[in-house]
């Protein structure tokens, strides 16, 4: 006992070891995305260069390719702008009900796609609740491109708020006052010195939002007309090949997606690695 304080202490843990826990969480990983991914590049690879280009090429593949990708990409910059603001409400003032307010943002992620795609097209059809004052406008939400868009936004907006709302509750709000007593104006303070320190979280969830809406099938499939060249999403064209048993095409459709929708993440991951490398320097 006289020599124990010499010994070296063991810092006491739940879980096991780091060379087993690091085995099984990367055969599971494995398991579960990996193989499965592995399996799909082969898959592609095995139809061919020839058949490759055969299916990419097809003006209906391309179409729905880009309404997809473009969709994506623009029902993520409003769910940016509609998530900060849910975010900026949730963070920085309190009121009655905030407590209802927050839960009912992760509704989205909870309910089944199925659900919410039927629910926005009983809402936005031509004789919904919204849709039709919307259609004495001439604007036609359901069955028509915009669809997809609000259906995308539906399913992101919680992917941005709860990305942005840790970050924002961490702003030192001396950094606020200090700007302020400067003669800094609202929009200024908010521009310089808040947005810089939110912005790669931002980003970050901009860019889940926008790979979760390019593969997006349920919530999707029932607003959009679902016409070709028109309204048919990528992953309504696979399901379509699948049906027809036309499984090169499906796997060669569903390759292309894979590499699009590995892209935005590289894509945003760079930008938001030199997102924080400014508000580091700034």
């Amino acid at each position: 006992m006289l020599f124990a304080p010499l010994l070296p202490r063991r810092e006491f843990s739940i879980l096991p070891g780091f060379g087993l826990t690091l085995g099984i969480s990367l055969a599971w990983l494995s398991v579960i995305v990996l193989i499965p991914l592995v399996m799909l590049v082969l898959s592609g690879i095995g139809v061919g260069p020839a058949g490759i280009t055969r299916v990419l090429s097809s003006p209906r593949v391309l179409a729905s390719l880009w309404l997809s990708l473009w969709a994506s990409l623009l029902a993520s910059f409003i769910t940016m702008v509609i998530g900060l603001l849910l975010a900026w409400v949730l963070v920085r003032y309190s009121f009655p009900g905030k407590k209802i307010v927050d839960a009912l943002i992760d509704l989205p992620i909870a309910l089944p796609t199925a659900i919410a795609g039927i629910a926005l097209t009983q809402l936005y059809a031509p004789s919904g609740w919204l849709g039709y004052p919307l259609a004495q406008l001439g604007i036609k939400v359901a069955y028509a491109p915009l669809g997809i868009i609000v259906a995308l936004v539906f399913i992101g907006i919680p992917l941005v708020v709860r990305a942005v709302q840790p970050v924002l509750s961490q702003v030192d709000p001396s950094l606020e006052e200090a700007a302020g007593s400067m003669g800094a104006s609202r929009w200024q303070v908010f521009w310089h010195v808040i947005l810089p320190q939110i912005f790669p979280a931002l980003l970050a969830g901009g860019v889940m939002a926008a790979g979760r809406g390019f593969g997006e099938y349920g919530s999707v499939v029932f607003i959009s007309s679902n016409k070709p060249f028109v309204g048919e999403i990528a992953p309504l064209l696979i399901v379509t090949r699948l049906e027809e048993f036309d499984y090169a095409g499906a796997t060669v459709i569903a390759l292309a997606m894979l590499v699009i929708s590995l892209s935005l993440l590289l894509a945003g991951n760079l930008l938001g690695a030199a997102a924080r490398k400014m508000a580091g320097q700034s």
